[in-house]
């Protein structure tokens, strides 16, 4: 356990951070590194796992107190069995503390998880990929998933059909023993899980055949979900109730859904505004002209000025992304670009000699402040 990184570590978060701050650490790390977005990344593979067992720990109560107050070996199932305690093999650290404090709670009561006691399902994810105009404009899609369901052959309760699982006579059902054992302290009683049940508290004696006594199975699905108008890349959508199921009559949990928008070949989103680069040439800089822009919408006409510069931006009002959950949407913003001609045959190349005799330094705004600049601070 010496080369584990500890676990608040692994997520990024404070010792004291709370469920929400936890449970939003572990979705980002999880995202970063989830094997659907790094096929055959070993090193990816191996963080995604660490991340799940970091999230495991400190998002149960009960073990994220083990954890904090005895670090990974608070945590570890194998703890206090071959000379990890020094109390005895079959102890374990919530063993002593039930010995003189009456378990974790303090003194006089601690609680036992039930093994039979409803728990709900784990949360899963997913990925779907989207357009920019689907971000833009909102979209139905179909996601595939795969979740852990009750089996359907037996209902959950790990036995074959016609049979039944029985109550753990070991233990009576409670899935601990409790064992009196010698210690430097005298005689010491303790708790720990059941051999018999593996702390089931119940034995099933013709396992069923779907799911290996397991009442569980995975199971590939899929749900249609609506996208609405306005999402970004990377954003997250909770669908309720369709990630693993509940085990023992539990609630399911949720599918969280992370959304992907591909990049498009005119348009770049910053916020809820667009940009784009508006190629001119020349003679519509100098001019003046009225261009077709494309935007979220279509195409729109635009006059641009006369004497336009190259960088200079316009905006046209209400044609970016909409607010996501709220009224109104973005702007889009036109960068102008001015192309100069290329492969000038000597008529063109005469032409333009010919007007730039034309043309002075009133023509030339920027470059007469250049020169005068220029001039301040070097002389003639």
């Amino acid at each position: 356990m010496a080369d584990k990184r500890d676990y608040y570590e692994v997520l990024g978060v404070q010792k004291g951070a709370s469920e929400d701050e936890i449970k939003k650490a572990y979705r980002k790390s999880a995202k970063q590194y989830h094997p659907d977005l790094h096929p055959g990344d070993k090193v990816a593979e191996e963080k995604f796992k660490e991340v799940n067992e970091a999230y495991e720990v400190l998002s149960d109560s009960e073990k994220r107190a083990r954890y904090d107050q005895f670090g990974h070996a608070g945590v570890d199932p194998n703890f206090g069995a071959g000379g990890g305690s020094p109390f005895g093999q079959d102890m374990d650290i919530g063993d002593i503390f039930n010995s003189f404090f009456g378990g974790f709670g303090g003194f006089g009561g601690g609680r036992r998880s039930n093994p039979n006691a409803p728990r709900r399902g784990n949360d899963i994810e997913a990925q779907v990929v989207i357009t920019f105009d689907e971000s833009a404009k909102g979209c139905k899609k179909t996601v595939t998933y795969t979740n852990v369901v009750t089996c359907d052959d037996c209902h959950g309760t790990g036995a074959q059909k016609g049979t039944q699982a029985k109550t753990c006579t070991a233990c009576g059902g409670s899935g601990r023993v409790t064992v009196s054992q010698r210690s430097p302290f005298g005689v010491v009683q303790t708790q720990r899980a059941c051999d018999a049940c593996r702390g089931k508290g119940k034995i099933i004696d013709s396992p069923c055949r779907s799911c290996n006594g397991s009442g569980r199975v995975r199971k590939k699905k899929q749900v249609e979900i609506n996208i609405p108008a306005g999402i970004s890349d990377g954003q997250v959508l909770n669908v309720g109730g369709h990630g693993n199921s509940g085990i023992n009559g539990g609630p399911s949990g949720d599918l969280h859904v992370y959304i992907k928008v591909k990049p498009h070949e005119l348009f770049e989103r910053r916020g809820d505004d667009v940009w784009c680069e508006m190629p001119i040439t020349v003679a519509q800089a100098m001019l003046g002209s009225e261009v077709i822009v494309p935007t979220l919408d279509g195409k729109v006409s635009y006059p641009i000025h006369e004497g336009t510069q190259a960088g200079d931006v316009f905006k046209l009002k209400g044609k970016g992304f909409p607010h996501l959950n709220g009224r109104g949407r973005g702007d889009q913003f036109v960068r102008m670009n001015i192309e100069i001609p290329r492969s000038l045959n000597s008529k063109q190349k005469n032409a333009v000699k010919e007007l730039d005799e034309l043309l002075n330094d009133k023509n030339y705004q920027k470059n007469r402040t250049f020169r005068d600049k220029l001039k301040a601070l070097f002389g003639d």
